[in-house]
């Protein structure tokens, strides 16, 4: 019987060449094939370290097909090495579909250390390391994220989400209804040449971002919910200016208005009638 080739997964650079190791161009020219998010983009890569492998397509849109073919190459004795457009493999993007379905298939599975977003904007955030939590990309639908981020509130750990520049002031309205005004920082453009960390609280990061138009791939590091907080009460209280745009960015989301102070009030650990009294002497009332 052949032997099975190995899966390599191989992380790309977030921005700066020079993060590329030795072990992952050496392997990435001694596969059969590479698999690749956006061939495209890839191809640059590959073209930058002198590297002619053979490239096949293979993302969220023709997972279903192309995976079962990549596992028939492999069992055939081929080795592939997958890669994502930037950063590690298998982190919020399709490629831990294709480990399970090696796994499943006896077929070996190697995994190369290189860059990550969740890893470098956390170490570098001021925020507690000891234990995380990577939540990645919430949920596309608003009830969705509200659920997910009101399960995340009583979190005591460090919260690490990813988010596109366009969603940013929406996620960080959203955050701070959720968590109150936690500690939390902005990594944007991590490794390249714009570079750039924005530290304070979830509030001065809204007035930030309210400021200045939000540019570039972003990870936010949130502060998780403090020990003496732990029975769902946040860290600190919001301001009544805060009660409000927490209460009209649900409202500008869909919620009715009562649904959306009972949310706000239920989230921060409030009386319902505090937050009704702030959105009452508010232009919210008219």
């Amino acid at each position: 019987m052949t032997e099975p080739g190995t899966l390599y997964l191989c992380p790309t650079p977030l921005g700066n060449l020079e993060d590329m190791t030795f072990r992952t161009v050496r392997i990435l020219k001694e596969a059969a094939a590479i698999a690749a998010e956006d061939t495209r983009h890839t191809r640059n890569l590959l073209n930058h370290f002198d590297i002619h492998t053979l490239l096949i397509s293979y993302h969220e849109h023709n997972k279903v097909e192309r995976g079962p073919e990549i596992i028939d190459r492999l069992l055939r004795g081929e080795s592939i090495a997958l890669v994502s457009d930037a950063g590690m493999p298998g982190i919020s993007d399709p490629g831990v579909d294709l480990v399970r379905l090696a796994i499943a298939k006896a077929i070996p599975v190697v995994p190369l250390p290189g860059p990550n977003a969740a890893l470098t904007a956390l170490i570098a955030s001021g925020l507690d390391t000891t234990i995380f939590t990577f939540v990645g990309f919430l949920p596309k639908t608003n009830k969705h994220r509200r659920q997910l981020l009101a399960k995340l509130a009583d979190c005591p750990h460090t919260l690490v989400f990813y988010e596109a520049p366009h969603r940013v002031r929406a996620t960080l309205d959203e955050l701070t209804t959720a968590f109150g005004d936690r500690q939390a920082v902005a990594a944007r453009e991590l490794t390249k040449k714009f570079e750039e960390f924005v530290r304070g609280s979830l509030h001065t990061l809204r007035q930030h971002f309210s400021e200045n138009q939000p540019r570039g791939e972003f990870t936010l590091v949130v502060e998780g919910n403090p020990e003496d907080s732990a029975q769902g009460q946040p860290a600190h209280a919001l301001s009544t200016l805060d009660l409000v745009q927490a209460v009209q960015g649900l409202i500008e989301q869909g919620v009715n208005k009562k649904d959306a102070i009972r949310e706000v009030a239920s989230l921060n650990g409030l009386p319902k009638r505090q937050v009704y009294q702030a959105v009452l002497t508010s232009p919210l009332s008219d």
